[in-house]
């Protein structure tokens, strides 16, 4: 009976080990005999689990001998073995230097010491709704791609191990220049600000490509003949490559031989512009003439029903000729009367502009000069009707053309076509 009291003294008694109090934000769904561990072994368990007055988590644990008693500056944290479950949650502890002060047993740590563990429902949480579904859609498509393909995501986690190595290297890296992270940082910082202030402008961007891959994924036919091809234009293009170096030859050589005309290229282009910026217009204006929407209204429509009126006028040729030949001189006459003409029916056009409820009319009035030029050029009032009319000519039936006004200085009106047309150059206003 004496050895059973001592070995149980000894196992649990009070005297090995020391207790202490946590003070956590939350519990973490903690429950009594959950582990104490330091550096994943068991050193203690959890006590009792409290609700403080200022709603937090008090929880009392005890550490067993011989790591009791803890130092100042022992820090715990809450731990789960995965994120996916709740059970087997424990709490581990960091114990503080051996050369601080121990902390006697009783003692609690405050909550700036303690951290507690993040869940996964926590982890979701900072999502909205609308990234929540596509990150399910995430993860139900990750399923989908490893379907009977176990094997070799088997085969490849043996290189897990090497590129972890190397992810421990590029981190070195990372952690010897801190200058350079710390401005990365930053830098990334305000790229992911500038990001998130357009993040309907890249949910737009995601469906759109979304749609893309859809067409693409669509398209796998055309892509695979694609890609069947591809050697063949490959060797085409390596056949064109061989080559190319003697076309690059025989173009340098017609550098090398415009080089001296390229001189005065400068001035050409200089005096190319302003005509360009004139004829930029008119290429506009031919443009639409020539080719616009709908039927029979430019050019393109006109040329495209001249083989039908060639066929009518192929027959209508002979006599139409003949026809022309024989009017040559009477519009041989009229040709130099062309201006007259041009400004008859220019003046005709503004005087019958005006109609009333009979129609269009010409209102009509004769105008005659109460004035007779005088001595010296001078005006001298009419005394009669008849002195006002004594200088009007009548009768002038072959005037020439230019007539119509004052005789130009260089002699050009009235023009005579060298005595050929039949009119009096002396017959003027």
């Amino acid at each position: 009976m004496a050895v059973i009291l001592i070995l149980g003294y000894l196992l649990f008694g009070g005297g090995g080990g020391a207790t202490y109090h946590l003070i956590f934000e939350n519990a973490n769904q903690l429950v009594r005999g959950d582990q104490v561990q330091v550096g994943g072994q068991p050193v203690g368990s959890v006590k009792d689990i409290v609700l403080t007055p200022d709603y937090k988590a008090r929880i009392t644990i005890h550490v067993n001998s011989p790591l009791a008693p803890l130092h100042e500056g022992t820090t715990a944290q809450i731990r789960v073995p995965s994120l996916s479950g709740v059970a087997n949650r424990y709490i581990a502890l960091s114990p503080g230097p051996n050369n601080r002060p121990k902390l006697p047993s009783g003692s609690t740590l405050p909550a700036d010491a303690t951290h507690g563990v993040t869940d996964i429902d926590q982890l979701f949480d900072i999502f909205n709704a609308r990234t929540r579904r596509a990150l399910q859609k995430v993860f139900q498509g990750s399923a989908e791609q490893y379907v009977g393909n176990a094997p070799n995501v088997n085969a490849s986690a043996e290189y897990f191990a090497p590129a972890l190595a190397a992810s421990d290297h590029v981190f070195a890296e990372l952690g010897s220049d801190q200058k350079a992270l710390t401005e990365l940082l930053v830098e990334g910082a305000k790229a992911t600000t500038t990001i998130a202030a357009r993040r309907s402008e890249l949910s737009g961007l995601v469906e759109h490509a979304n749609t893309t891959f859809g067409v693409l994924a669509s398209e796998q036919e055309n892509l695979a003949r694609s890609v069947q091809q591809l050697p063949a234009v490959l060797h085409q293009g390596n056949i064109t490559f061989t080559h190319l170096p003697s076309a690059i030859n025989a173009l340098r050589k017609l550098a090398v031989v415009s080089k001296p005309d390229t001189v005065n290229l400068a001035l050409l282009l200089e005096r190319l512009r302003p005509l360009i910026s004139e004829a930029t217009p008119v290429v506009n204006n031919l443009s639409v003439a020539v080719s616009q929407p709908g039927p029979n209204n430019d050019l393109t429509d006109i040329f495209t029903g001249y083989p039908a009126l060639l066929k009518s006028v192929e027959s209508a040729t002979p006599s139409a000729l003949k026809q022309l030949d024989e009017s040559s001189v009477f519009f041989s006459k009229w040709r130099p009367y062309s201006p007259e003409l041009v400004g008859l029916a220019r003046s005709l056009g503004q005087s019958t502009a005006y109609y009333d409820a009979n129609g269009h009319y010409v209102r009509a009035a004769p105008t005659v000069s109460d004035f007779t030029l005088g001595p010296e050029g001078s005006l001298v009032p009419s005394e009669s009707l008849q002195q006002g009319l004594q200088n009007l000519k009548g009768g002038q039936q072959r005037r020439c053309p230019g007539t119509a006004t004052q005789p130009a200085p260089d002699g050009s009106s009235p023009f005579t076509d060298t005595g050929q047309l039949e009119c009096d150059p002396a017959e003027v206003p």
